[in-house]
Parts: C-alpha cells; structure tokens; sequence
C-alpha cells in the first residue's frame, strides 16, 4: 500500500490538490522534488514571511510533475517518496506558523532559529517524531504548553528572545539532552527541571535569575551548567552533588562565597570571575581534584590559599583585578600554561617578572621556596605572607585535607619529623611523588600512622622516586586504597597478588623497568592490568 493510502485511507490521487500551485516563486520546484526524495528541504535566508501552504503539503499533495502527465519511472514513484523529516526555514522574516504544521508529523528536525515568531502553534504537539526544535532568536514571550508532549525531543534551543517563564510541565521533556535558554527574561527555573534526568547540557545564562531551585542536583547526567549573567547571590549546596558536572560557569552575578563541591570531582572547568567573592579557603578547594581551568578574575580576593597547590591538574587559573598582595611561593610547583596576575597590588613579585609570562613567575616563585621556612633575616612582610607548606611539613593540610604532602623535595628519604607531624590525626591521602626514594622506607611497614597500617588511606602517590617493591599482601588489606600511582620508579617486576587489590581503580604502573605487563596491558587500564595479574597468581 502507498505511503499516502497508509495516512490518509484514501486513493494515493483521489481528492488532492497539485502541490506547487501556490508556492509562485518562493520556493522552486526542483528544491521540492528533491525534499521528496531526501526528506530534507532547506529554505533558510529566502525572505520569507510565512511558509508556503506547498511547504506544510509536500507529504500530502500530488507533485506538480505529476499533474503535468510526466512519465515517472521505478525510482520516482511520487506516492512512495520520503516524508519530509528536516526542516529548515531559519533568517527569514516569519512573524506566525499556522496549525498546518501538524501535517508534517515525520518530522524529526525543525529549524526556524532567527525569524520574528511571537508565538508557537498549539499544532506543534503533533510532532511527536521531533528531536530537535531551534526557535532561537525570535520573539518568543510565552511557550505553548503543547510543547511538553514532544517526548522524543532531545535538543531545544530558545536562546535570544523575550521569555519570562517556563511551565511547571516542562519537566515532561524526560529525553531532553541540551536545552539553551539564554538571553530570556527569566526570573525562576521551575523545580520540575530536577525531572529531567537525561540533560547534558543547560545553558541559563544572560537572564534575571536571582536563585537555582535546590533540585538541580537531581539532574544526574548533567555536564555542563553555564549560568553567567544573572543576578545569583548564592548557589544551593545541593549543586554540589552533581557528580558529572565538568564545567561549570557562573561568571558575572553577585556571588560573595564559592560554593564547595564535595561530589564534583569531574569537575574540569570553574568560571566564578566578576563576582564578589572575598575569600578562597581550602575547603573550596580540596576536592576539584581534575579541574583544568579555574576562573577567578574580577572578584575581591585578598590572598590565596596554600592549598591551590592541590590542584595538580590545574592548567589555567586567572586571578586578574582582585586584591592580592603576595601569593604562596609553592604556586611555583603547579604545571600552569597560563596564569593572570594583572590589576592585583602584588608587593612580593616585581613588575618585570609578571610581564615576562607565565613561566618566569612560576620560576620566580618556585625560587623561593625553603624547605626550612623563612630566615631571622627575611623581612617581616615576607615572614607573614609564609604559609605552612614553605615549612618542612604542611600541617594544614595533615589537619584540614588529611593529606600528608612530601613532594618535589628531591629527598632520598623521608625525615621522622614528616611521621611525627602527622600524629593521631587520620590521613586518607600521601604524595612523595617527584623525590629520590630508593625504597618505600621501613616505618611504613611498622608504624600505625602510614602506609600499610593506615587504613583510612584512599590515595598514595609516589611516582618519579627509586622504589623497587611492594607488599601486595599488606596492600591488599588498605580496602578503602582507590589510586596507586607508581610511575617512573625501579620496580624489576609486579607481584601478581597486587592483583587481588580489587578495590583499585586506578593504577599507574609505566615507566618502571619491568618485563610484564607488557605496555599492551597496560595501555587497557587498571581493570585489565588487575586481571592480568590474578591470572598469573601460582595455584
């Protein structure tokens, strides 16, 4: 049976009008014939100011060539050709779409983003085939609430226009991926949005926006939040349960504090300039633990805190126009591409080497770290700006962050006063990365305090040091031990127990001088090395 006859009931030329009649010059007849056969059918940039009734009917009305007695062959059946599922009628000059629209249901693509639209038509909840709508750049005031039948709709564009609300029912659109409302009126974002559970991608920026709605965090999938422009004075703590948030944009509100993000460790980018922050504490800090960029210009800040240094990730970090006057010199040992101090009255870093770049004030301030502390003969300025990390050991961190910090001091081995720094206190995370260490050293074997004994212990990074061994049996009973970063050490082989380490999930294991795995194994990731290695355990 015809297409046609399938729709309609009727005689695929019983009853209907020629397509093309009322078209004139708008629209040629070659662009139909060719929609027909490709179900695509662009008319963008050709002036108009409403879609020609041949556009709404090209599914439903005898072509023009067949009117005309045409000879059609095998391939050019008119009645069985494809239904029209793009449609693009974008930077023309429509003020109004008719209900009309219904009659194109295949449609999966519909394009109309820079005309002068006041409104939707109630018909659009026909489209039930519709993935992608772009109505950007119109003058939407209002949305049909037809709009939410549209289930299968995935992306949503209504950047550029004159919205000042969202219905409740908006919710509804469960398969919604990306959905850009920017540069609208908005004041409020419904609590609904916490429904739906397949966002990627939500762009709210350039709008009145005063507060998120705490359900945010429910949105479990979501990636990207760019939320710049609006009048925000607070964030809800409940954002920072999204745990697959990587880039997050808050730029130019009213914000005063940064919020925390205990859960966002996929966090990648951070864009909190021109705010009102006046303080940045390592709480703030602790967990960004894979951020590569990290926004900070334009706010009111006065220092930074020694824990920036946890940032090992960190590629960009702009602090430009705040009010900074020293930074922590162990800001040198960050692997920074680019780093903005201008409009700051820095007093412990001349001009000249700030206008040298980047790396010249990394140098500079990697040049002036003591592993001692500051001398008697320091000024007193440079005495209060020390923090704890240009001391031997960074208590605050052993404290606050349950961190024990050794690295990048070139040390053979780890003094007693690193240990008995860390005192009762529970410590969940060791870096002695970057040193000399011939061997993990004795007291990690005997002493409660480290390694082995601390059970608590989540992460041990100690790659680029001279470590020739491990003690899988010990390593295996640190069941909460996640990262094992062994990198670039001397181990002449790996015990095939380490593999019963099935709470690793991630093991760094190349550039040592063993035979097996080979690289082939390693390149797979930890699971794969983990197996490899349980299957090579003697029975």
């Amino acid at each position: 049976m015809s297409r046609l006859k399938r729709i309609t009931g009727q005689d695929p030329r019983a009853g209907f009008k020629a397509a093309g009649r009322d078209c004139g010059t708008s629209v040629p007849q070659g662009l139909l014939k060719a929609a027909r056969k490709s179900g695509q059918l662009n008319l963008s940039g050709r002036n108009l100011s409403e879609v020609p009734q041949c556009v709404w009917r090209i599914n439903v009305d005898i072509p023009e060539e067949a009117n005309q007695n045409l000879s059609f062959g095998a391939t050019e059946r008119w009645w069985e050709q494809t239904d029209l599922t793009k449609l693009i009628i974008s930077n023309n000059k429509l003020q109004s779409l008719t209900d009309d629209l219904r009659l194109l249901p295949a449609l999966t693509v519909l394009d109309i983003h820079d005309n002068q639209l006041t409104s939707l038509p109630s018909a659009i909840r026909e489209l039930e085939n519709l993935q992608k709508l772009n109505v950007s750049h119109n003058k939407l005031k209002i949305l049909p609430e037809e709009i939410t039948n549209l289930r299968n709709l995935k992306c949503l564009y209504l950047q550029h226009n004159e919205l000042t609300c969202i219905s409740e029912g908006f919710g509804q659109l469960s398969n919604l991926e990306d959905l850009d409302l920017s540069n609208n009126r908005l004041t409020t974002v419904p609590a609904s949005f916490s429904s739906l559970s397949s966002l990627v991608r939500l762009n709210l920026s350039s709008n009145q926006l005063k507060s998120l709605p705490a359900e945010i965090n429910r949105m479990k999938r979501l990636k990207h939040l760019d939320c710049n422009s609006n009048l925000l004075e607070t964030i809800p703590p409940e954002l920072a349960g999204m745990e697959s948030l990587e880039l997050l944009y808050l730029r130019r509100n009213k914000l005063r504090f940064l919020p925390e993000f205990p859960s966002c460790s996929l966090l990648k980018e951070l864009h909190v300039g021109e705010n009102q922050i006046e303080m940045l504490e390592a709480e703030h800090l602790k967990h960004l633990n894979s951020i590569l960029v990290l926004d900070l210009r334009d706010n009111k800040l006065k220092s930074v805190p020694d824990e920036i240094t946890l940032l090992q990730s960190l590629e960009r970090l702009d602090l430009s126009n705040n009010d900074i006057s020293s930074l922590p010199y162990s800001l040198g040992n960050l692997h920074l591409k680019f780093l903005a101090l201008e409009g700051n009255p820095l007093r412990t870093i001349r001009r000249e080497i700030i206008n040298k770049g980047t790396q010249e004030v990394l140098k500079y301030l990697r040049s002036k770290i003591k592993d001692d502390g500051p001398s008697q003969s320091e000024s007193a300025a440079e005495t209060a700006m020390t923090l704890p990390s240009e001391s031997r050991v960074n208590i605050h961190a052993i404290i606050t962050l349950k961190i024990l910090d050794y690295s990048d001091k070139q040390a053979t081995l780890i003094p007693d006063e690193v240990f008995n720094a860390v005192k009762s206190n529970i410590i969940t995370s060791i870096n002695f990365s970057k040193n000399q260490l011939c061997e993990i050293p004795k007291r990690f074997k005997m002493l409660p305090e480290v390694l082995y004994r601390i059970f608590t212990l989540e992460t041990i990074l100690i790659s680029n040091n001279q470590v020739g061994s491990v003690d899988p049996q010990k390593m295996k009973m640190m069941e909460n031990l996640t990262t094992l970063d062994l990198q670039n050490n001397d181990l002449l082989q790996i015990p095939p127990e380490l593999g019963n380490c099935v709470n690793l999930r991630t093991l760094l294991l190349d550039g040592n001088p063993f035979r097996v795995p080979r690289a082939a194994i390693l390149t797979k990731g930890t699971a794969a090395i983990l197996e490899y290695l349980r299957d090579r355990i003697p029975t």
